[in-house]
């Protein structure tokens, strides 16, 4: 016998279903769903249409009476549907409903209330919605919601949780809350952990968030809804929990919500997946995606949310703009930026033979004798451990950094002009040449560097990488070079050279220093004066900067527009081939078809002028196509 379930609001729906059924030759009979529990059926087939709240009444009936039932969805169900794997076509999600299943799925409950989608401990915006709700909104309407989220997120605040698992796994950390799931049911939760996530496996799963800035989670929010991407790794902020039981305990009280509907409920609340307690009739495709053993064990991914006191004290205030570095990361690195800023004999020691090294380089040309002199040289530390105390105001750390720096700056110029004076040479190379005409390229190398050179000294994991930082901005390359300007008293090459020393210097303080702040080892307050210290710097030295680059594209467009200069003198072709702009000076090779007389030079020169526009010194030698 089929027993047809239905809430009175959908009654016009539930007419059509009857009349397919019986238009089928099956006997159906229509029960309304407030008098179900009135009713003893036993050995018959249970359909229901209904709210989700209708649905889940039906399916704890049928799971205690060891019945079975399918699901008829209605057309606005759409999350039901993607949970299940239910048809859309009217007709065939009542034969699906109809067949009668073997097979039997997990549920999950919360505090033995059944769970039809997902249950929510405290707030987790977004991951409690469906990412459904996004498929027709277009990229206004999704921007609107980013910033909504980002509204609601600015004010959610961290609880200690504790988590007890049916392994009896205790674990420890702070988060705004959590999800609980038992199917793929395309919540932004479920997205994120699909690839971990399987089908009817005796186990539920349980998605923490955890954010420790808001920064962070809103890169994830930026992908997601701007974007309309899941991440291929799972987020920082967040992290999970498969297990078949859960008992969860928070510091302070959280709000509980079951299928997006408030409950009386009150951490801490126990989850738990019953294995196989409900013959569902779904389609083939779901139970291919499920699980074909029950899981023993349990599968962690919570050790990189936050977890000691201090930092949960500080994330249950208010979630900060930038990450907020733990007691021991910030000891940690501070007590090695101490040790590395100060002036010893290893750190001199190596800074000259790597201004040895670079020099030699240098005349002989050679680029990777000075790539291996910036591997050597210890003047990246100093640099960085001024920008911690810039943004610290550690007047400690700062004056010893300043200090190694001004020290070291002093050693490596002093030993390039030994060494410029003890050799008999004299010759410009293109290696010191690629060094003497910085611009504000160079200004934003030095901060991308800067960056770099923060990051890697913070995560003792990828501090290996400053080497690759090292070599990205050149230190003592460009100091060698001024030093050898010095030497040979040509005070254009030593002012030059040392010009981007300093932008490499103060780019990379800078950009250290923000860098620093955004992983948390300062707060604003007292990081700002310091900030505005190394801005002011920068926004100096970028004005020389400037000029150059405006110089070095007026030289560029120049050649772009003699590359193109092609003429005829008194019948003979003529075009110019390695144009060098240096100022006011057009240096170029002049390929014509025969000789030019002097008179027919002078009016080459002319043409050049009129094509540069402006008077310029021209220098060419001649060559003759045969």
């Amino acid at each position: 016998m089929n027993y047809y379930i239905y809430a009175t609001e959908f009654e016009e729906f539930t007419e059509k279903v009857s009349e397919y059924v019986e238009e089928k030759g099956l006997s159906l009979r229509c029960i309304e769903i407030d008098k179900l529990t009135e009713l003893t059926l036993d050995n018959g087939h249970l359909l229901v249409t209904g709210r989700n709240a209708d649905i889940k009444l039906v399916m704890d009936y049928a799971s205690k009476h060891a019945m079975s039932m399918g699901i008829i969805p209605l057309p606005e169900q759409k999350e039901l549907k993607n949970t299940f794997l239910l048809s859309s076509d009217f007709k065939k999600s009542i034969d699906s409903a109809l067949e009668i299943s073997e097979k039997k799925i997990d549920l999950l409950y919360c505090n033995n209330e059944l769970v039809l989608q997902e249950v929510v401990i405290g707030e987790v915006p977004p991951l409690d919605s469906f990412s459904s709700s996004m498929e027709k909104e277009n990229l206004l309407e999704r921007v609107q919601r980013f910033f909504g989220l980002f509204s609601k997120i600015k004010n959610l605040r961290h609880s200690n949780l504790t988590i007890t698992t049916a392994k009896d796994k205790v674990l420890h950390f702070s988060a705004v809350g959590a999800v609980g799931v038992e199917y793929n049911n395309c919540t932004f939760a479920s997205k994120l952990i699909s690839k971990y996530l399987k089908f009817n496996d005796a186990r539920l799963t349980l998605v923490v968030l955890s954010p420790s800035s808001i920064l962070q989670y809103m890169g994830y929010i930026f992908q997601s809804h701007i974007l309309k991407r899941t991440p291929e790794i799972l987020p920082s902020s967040v992290g999970y929990i498969h297990s078949s039981w859960l008992k969860i305990e928070s510091e302070k009280e959280l709000n509980i919500t079951i299928d997006r509907e408030k409950s009386s409920l009150k951490t801490p609340v126990v989850l738990e997946s019953r294995a196989e307690v409900l013959a569902l009739s779904l389609c083939s495709e779901f139970w291919e995606k499920s699980s074909k053993i029950k899981e023993i064990k349990e599968s962690v991914k919570v050790e990189h949310l936050p977890s000691d006191n201090e930092m949960s004290t500080y994330l249950g205030k208010s979630i900060p703009l930038f990450t907020h570095a733990s007691k021991e990361q910030f000891s940690t690195l501070f007590s090695n930026l101490r040790e590395e800023t100060k002036l010893n004999s290893t750190f001199m020691t190596l800074l000259i033979l790597a201004t040895i090294i670079a020099t030699f380089g240098l005349y002989i040309n050679s680029a990777s004798v000075i790539i291996g002199a910036m591997l050597l040289a210890p003047l990246m530390q100093p640099i960085v451990g001024v920008s911690m105390g810039l943004l610290r105001q550690d007047s400690t750390l700062l004056l010893n950094g300043v200090k190694s720096i001004s020290i070291g700056v002093i050693a490596v110029i002093s030993s390039a002009v030994i060494i410029a004076w003890l050799l008999p040479l004299e010759q410009l190379t293109s290696e010191m040449n690629g060094r003497l005409s910085p611009t504000i390229l160079d200004m934003f190398v030095a901060i991308i560097s800067g960056v770099a050179a923060a990051y890697a000294k913070s995560n003792e994991k990828i501090i290996g990488s400053l080497a690759g930082v090292a070599i990205a901005v050149a230190l003592v390359p460009p100091l060698a070079v001024s030093g050898i300007g010095l030497g040979w008293q040509a005070w254009d090459m030593f002012g030059s050279a040392l010009l981007l020393f300093i932008t490499n210097l103060v780019g990379i303080v800078l950009a250290a220093s923000l860098t620093f702040l955004m992983l948390g080892f300062s707060p604003i307050s007292v990081a700002k004066k310091g900030i505005f210290y190394a801005l002011i710097l920068v926004t100096i030295v970028s004005i020389p900067l400037s000029l150059s680059f405006k110089q070095m594209k007026h030289d560029i467009d120049i050649q772009q527009q003699l590359l193109g200069f092609k003429t005829t003198i008194a019948s003979k072709q003529v075009y110019l081939k390695n144009i060098d702009i240096q100022g006011k000076e057009v240096r170029c090779e002049v390929i014509a078809s025969d000789i030019l007389s002097n008179q027919e030079k002078k009016k080459l020169k002319l043409l050049i002028a009129n094509e540069v526009g402006e008077e310029v010194h021209i220098l060419v030698s001649f060559w003759y196509e045969l």
